[in-house]
């Protein structure tokens, strides 16, 4: 099944952390076709913001019809959806992007920031042994106690309040851990430098960009990254991260 646009029904809403909303949706057609990994755009309702804000899945509920999302208040778009409340509906289009692939073997699934939430959803799919490594700036975490069932769970936080002091790769290497495969979302420098741990560990790694997009669907340009072949669609070095993303091989784009 294809993208679709719909007004989805507002289940609920609530603040877990300053500035950090879950945002529970009614939507079946995007629940029942949607992945790990991929993202769904949001419209506001103030016509002065015509552009959408994409907002990745946490969690995908394919039986009951729901997807939540977790994002953080970054402007008046997202000020705006964190005043929605259960009986509302807000218009949404996806599912967008291209999702995780599911590999076999021992997997690392590191998170940082607002790259915490995809993830949720990617670890409960994985088969193997699964190592997550979130990170975080202070001891206020979320989505602490679901990442914890779907794996085994190492914090990092930037004051050093909780788990590891650092950062993600601090924790990794603190704690000694390896995989067949890595897995990661979370801002440009967080995976530049797991994209070099995983080519010095000889790890298969995929990591999920995180850029402003404008159109959602590939058509604008405005979130293309660099990349290491040229795109057949462009035929230039690069990548559009909302349409052959937001996830990608490590070693197909430039970080």
């Amino acid at each position: 099944m294809g993208k679709a646009k719909e007004n989805a029904l507002v289940l609920s809403q609530e603040r877990i952390a300053e500035g950090i909303y879950s945002l529970l949706l009614q939507t079946e057609a995007i629940a029942a076709s949607a992945v790990p990994g991929q993202f769904v755009s949001l419209y506001c309702r103030d016509g002065a913001r015509l552009l959408p804000r994409p907002i990745s899945l946490c969690e995908i509920r394919p039986e009951s019809g729901q997807i939540r999302l977790v994002y953080r208040i970054a402007g008046a778009g997202t000020r705006e959806f964190s005043e929605l409340k259960r009986g509302d509906t807000v218009e949404i289009l996806g599912p967008l992007g291209n999702g995780f692939p599911i590999r076999p073997g021992r997997a690392l699934v590191v998170g940082g920031g607002i790259g915490v939430p995809p993830l949720l959803e990617l670890a409960r799919h994985l088969p193997g042994e699964k190592q997550l490594v979130m990170g975080y700036r202070t001891s206020e975490t979320y989505l602490e106690q679901e990442l914890a069932q779907a794996g085994t769970l190492y914090l990092a936080t930037e004051d050093g309040s909780r788990g590891t002091p650092g950062n993600v790769l601090d924790a990794i290497r603190a704690n000694h851990l390896t995989a067949d495969v890595l897995y990661a979302c979370g801002p440009l420098p967080m995976l530049r430098a797991l994209k070099a741990y995983a080519e010095e560990t000889g790890m298969e790694a995929w990591v999920s960009m995180e850029e402003r997009m404008a159109c959602g669907i590939g058509a604008c340009l405005a979130c293309v990254c660099g990349s290491t072949e040229v795109d057949g669609h462009s035929q230039v070095k690069n990548k559009r991260v909302c349409k052959e993303g937001p996830v990608f091989n490590a070693r197909e784009v430039e970080l």
